[in-house]
C-alpha cells in the first residue's frame, strides 16, 4: 500500500489519537526523551492498575508509579488551594498579618503545644523503631521558639501585593509595575516540623501552599494543622484551604504534586536523587522549581590561608549534615604539608562532637591527595553511622577525581573529600565541572584573589569562611523556604535563598490621565 505524501496535510503524520494506559507488562518499553527507552520491571507491572499513572524522570529514565487514589487526593488538595488563592485576592493584608500573629500566639500556648509534643513523641518513636534518624524530627523548645520568631517576622513584614516597583510616565498615560501574588506553591519537605510554619511565609504575598511532609513527621504535621494552623487561618478570616496538607505518607504523593501543572512554583527541601527527581518532574510539567538536587559545600584553602582558620572553618562547617555542610576541601599543594594536618584536626574535633561514641570521621581522597595523609589512616577501620545504622568501614578510601563533588549523606559521622590542587584556579575549574555548583568558600589573605575567585567560580553562594552561613535565618534573618544551587536557582532576578517575601510576580497596569 502506498500513498502520496504531498496529498497528506502537514500535520497528518503526527499522532492523531491517544489511549489511556490500563496495564503494564514486564519488559514493556516506555519511550522518553525523544529517543530513549526505559523497561517496565516485574514489580511495577504487577502493581499497576487501571486508572494509575506512570511518570518518567527525564534525566534518569526512572519509572514512577502513582496510584489513582493517591493522584486524586493530591489533585483535590491543589484544587482547594487554587480556589483559596482566588479568594485571597480580596483579602486585605491586615487579615494575613492577623493570621501570622494568631499562629504565633497558638504556638506560644503551652496547653496546645503539649498536644503537639505528644504527636511528635509518637512520630519520633515510630521513626526510631524503623531505624530512621530523628535528629531534626524532635519538636524541641528551640524549634518552637524559632517558629514563633519566624511567624512574628512575617507578621511585621511588608507585603509586595500592590507595591509599586516601577512607574513609567507618558504624556497622556502612565504604566505601573506592581508586585502581585504568584499562585499555588507546592512544597515537599523532609520530616522537619518547623518547615510547616516557616513555609507559611508564602501567604505574606497572597499565595497559597500545598504541603507534602515526610512520613516521619506526618503525625506532628497533622496535629499542628488541626490545633494551630487551621484555627489561625479561620480566626484571621482567611480561607481554610490557603494551607493544605496532603494526607498521604507515600512518595507517590510528592510525585503527583510536582507533576500538577496548576502549581506556580514547586519547592523541595532536602537533597539527593529523590529531590532531583522531584525537580525533573516539575520542570517536565512546566512548573518552575526551587531546590538543590544535591548540596554540599566546598572550601578552598589558598597559599596564604591560615592553618588555624582552616581548622576552625572545618570544625564549624561540620556540626551536622545539612545541605550547606562542608563536603569537599581543596588545599593548594604548596601548603599541603601544613594545611592538611590543620584540616584533619578540624575534622577530628567535628567527629568527636557529632559522634561522641565512636569519635570518628570518614575521609575520601582523590589521586595524589593521599600522599599528604598519615599512613595509619589507610589501615584504620572506624564505625560510621549511616541512615541504616552503624557500620564498620575503612576510615580513608580513594575517590576518582570526577567524583570529587559527590555529596556525602552522613548521619553522625562527618564525611568529607580531600582534594590537593596545584592552585586556586584548578580548584575553581574542578568546582565548576564536578560540583553541584552550590556553595564555594575561599580561605585566603589576598583580597585580589577573592575578587578573582568570585568572578570565576560558578556558584550562587560565595564566602570567605565557614559554609553554614548559607541559610535564610542566618544570612537574611528571615525563615528560609529553600535553597537553590545553580541548576535550579537561575530564576530571573531571584537569589539562591527562597523566602516568603520573594514568592511574587509582577503585574502591569495602564491608566490614562
Amino acid at each position: 500500500m502506498s500513498f502520496d505524501i504531498a496529498a497528506v496535510g502537514p500535520y497528518d503524520c503526527r499522532m492523531s489519537s491517544v489511549e489511556s494506559l490500563t496495564a503494564l507488562e514486564e519488559g514493556m518499553p516506555i519511550l522518553f526523551g525523544g529517543n530513549r527507552v526505559a523497561r517496565v520491571s516485574r514489580a511495577l507491572a504487577a502493581a499497576f492498575a487501571p486508572g494509575d499513572s506512570l511518570l518518567v524522570v527525564p534525566s534518569s529514565g526512572e519509572l514512577l508509579h502513582v496510584p489513582q487514589a493517591v493522584r486524586e487526593v493530591v489533585e483535590g488538595c491543589v484544587t482547594r488551594a487554587a480556589a483559596a488563592f482566588a479568594e485571597l485576592g480580596s483579602v486585605p493584608d491586615a487579615a494575613i498579618t492577623r493570621f501570622f500573629s494568631e499562629f504565633a500566639a497558638r504556638l506560644s500556648d503551652d496547653a496546645l503545644w503539649r498536644e503537639v509534643e505528644a504527636a511528635n513523641r509518637a512520630d519520633v518513636s515510630n521513626a526510631a523503631a524503623r531505624g530512621r534518624s530523628t535528629t531534626r524530627l524532635v519538636a524541641s523548645p528551640k524549634m518552637r521558639a524559632d517558629m514563633i520568631d519566624g511567624l512574628r517576622g512575617w507578621s511585621n513584614a511588608q507585603s509586595r501585593r500592590g507595591e509599586p516597583l516601577e512607574v513609567v510616565e507618558h504624556a497622556n498615560f502612565r504604566v505601573e509595575l506592581l508586585g502581585a501574588a504568584l499562585g499555588v506553591v507546592g512544597f515537599v519537605f523532609e520530616g522537619r516540623p518547623n518547615v510547616l510554619a516557616d513555609a507559611t511565609g508564602v501567604l505574606r504575598g497572597g499565595n497559597t501552599v500545598v504541603f507534602r511532609i515526610g512520613s516521619d513527621a506526618l503525625g506532628t504535621a497533622r496535629a499542628m494543622m488541626e490545633l494551630l494552623l487551621v484555627p489561625a487561618l479561620l480566626h484571621a478570616g482567611l480561607p481554610e484551604s490557603a494551607v493544605v496538607l496532603v494526607p498521604s505518607a507515600e512518595h507517590a504523593a510528592g510525585w503527583a504534586l510536582f507533576s500538577d501543572a496548576r502549581l506556580s512554583l514547586a519547592v523541595a527541601r532536602g537533597s539527593g536523587p529523590a529531590v532531583a527527581s522531584l525537580g525533573a518532574l516539575a520542570q517536565q510539567a512546566g512548573v518552575p522549581v526551587s531546590l538543590h538536587g544535591t548540596g554540599g559545600a566546598w572550601v578552598v584553602a589558598a597559599e596564604s590561608a591560615s592553618a588555624q582558620q582552616l581548622e576552625e572553618v572545618v570544625f564549624a562547617s561540620l556540626d551536622r549534615k545539612v545541605c550547606n555542610t562542608l563536603n569537599t576541601c581543596c588545599i593548594v599543594r604548596s601548603r599541603a604539608a601544613e594545611l592538611v594536618p590543620a584540616f584533619l584536626r578540624g575534622l577530628t574535633r567535628a567527629g568527636a562532637r557529632t559522634s561522641p561514641e565512636s569519635r570518628s570521621y570518614k575521609l575520601h581522597a582523590t589521586p595524589g591527595s593521599e600522599a599528604y595523609l598519615p599512613k595509619e589512616l589507610f589501615d584504620t577501620q572506624v564505625t560510621v553511622t549511616r541512615a541504616g545504622g552503624p557500620v564498620r568501614e575503612p576510615q580513608l578510601e580513594p575517590l576518582p577525581l570526577p567524583a570529587a563533588g559527590r555529596e556525602w549523606e552522613w548521619e553522625q559521622t562527618p564525611e568529607v573529600t580531600l582534594v590537593v590542587v596545584d592552585d586556586v584556579a584548578q580548584a575553581v575549574a574542578l568546582f565548576n565541572r564536578y560540583s553541584p555548583r552550590f556553595v564555594a568558600s575561599l580561605l585566603s589573605a589576598d583580597r585580589a584573589e577573592h575578587t578573582t575567585f568570585y568572578a570565576q567560580v560558578d556558584a550562587p553562594f560565595v564566602g570567605d569562611a565557614f559554609t553554614r552561613w548559607v541559610d535564610g535565618q542566618v544570612a537574611l534573618k528571615k525563615p528560609e523556604l529553600g535553597l537553590s544551587n545553580w541548576q535550579y536557582g537561575r530564576l530571573f532576578g531571584r537569589g539562591g535563598i527562597l523566602s516568603g517575601d520573594t514568592v511574587f510576580t509582577v503585574r502591569t497596569r495602564y491608566s490614562t490621565r
